[in-house]
């Protein structure tokens, strides 16, 4: 039997939202295996056991940039400590620099985008400045360079959530898609891109779910393939229910509007990065003791 410590609680707690004392006895039922623990979760608690997914876990801020010409754009995140920091003039001024100068030069990735001149130097060498000037560590996480003949939108909600889609139609419909996909987060454009990983994990649940119902084996597999169903047209943007009018789909408003959407890019501030919380590992360290 695998020995659960208080690290791992901690972890599950975090990736799953489930209260600590459930998370110790599903670890302890699969054994250590935190994957295995997460699909008990899932089981037993439903949604409840993936609401981290969306939960912000750092601190910073989403930067966007478009072109002149409405063809090239860049979202980008860049990362600080707390944020009081995100709300910096020099911070905010960097992050609006870094976003059109990748639009500019399409760097390959994020250490050649550090590499490129900037003011007096290079991106590098202004971050570490800021650095020192701000007393906290300021890392660019990632970004995204679209370049496109049809049309760029974007949106960026309170500046810890961006979008950019690449679309063809009228401007206005660009606009909704981007808001849309900011408050529904969907995972991909259609079922084709959604991961084989995340398809998996859902059917394992919903096979699980769907034993415990005791009913004939056609059954459960119709019920089984109808949730699997419903969670791709829950996480694919085309099959969502539009935010402005839920009586269409995004594919039903597109083909009203004359329009189409290839592509979109959306970032959450600090999604997936854990943030430190001394008080929180405490308090899972002297439940998982408490009930050892």
């Amino acid at each position: 039997m695998a020995q659960i410590t208080a690290s791992m609680v901690k972890e599950l707690r975090e990736k799953t939202d489930a209260p600590m004392m459930e998370c110790k006895k599903a670890l302890t039922e699969a054994d250590g295996d935190m994957a295995r623990a997460e699909e008990i979760l899932r089981v037993k608690l439903g949604n409840k056991a993936s609401k981290a997914a969306a939960r912000i876990t750092a601190e910073g801020l989403i930067g966007l940039h478009i072109a002149a010409d409405g063809k090239r754009g860049t979202l980008i995140e860049v990362n600080c400590e707390t944020d009081f920091v995100a709300k910096n003039d020099d911070f905010i001024a960097f992050i609006n620099q870094v976003a059109e100068l990748a639009t500019e030069k399409n760097p390959a990735d994020v250490a050649a985008l550090n590499e490129l001149p900037l003011g007096d130097g290079t991106v590098e060498s202004i971050r570490a400045a800021l650095v020192g000037k701000i007393g906290e560590n300021i890392s660019i996480r990632r970004f995204e360079r679209f370049e496109t003949a049809d049309q760029l939108a974007s949106y960026v909600h309170g500046g810890k959530i961006g979008v950019l889609v690449e679309f063809s139609g009228p401007d206005e419909t660009g606009k909704d898609l981007a808001m849309h996909i900011a408050a529904t987060k969907p995972k991909a454009l259609d079922a084709a891109g959604v991961p084989a990983a995340d398809i998996a994990a859902e059917r394992s649940v919903a096979e699980q779910k769907a034993a415990e119902s005791g009913k004939p084996a056609e059954i459960v597999a119709k019920m089984v393939e109808g949730s699997v169903q419903k969670f791709l047209k829950e996480v694919t943007l085309l099959s969502q229910p539009f935010v402005k009018n839920d009586k269409q789909t995004v594919e039903q408003m597109l083909k009203e509007k004359g329009a189409k959407v290839a592509r979109f890019s959306l970032y959450v501030v600090g999604e997936g990065i854990e943030k430190k919380s001394e008080d929180f590992a405490a308090e899972v360290a002297a439940a998982a003791a408490g009930n050892a």
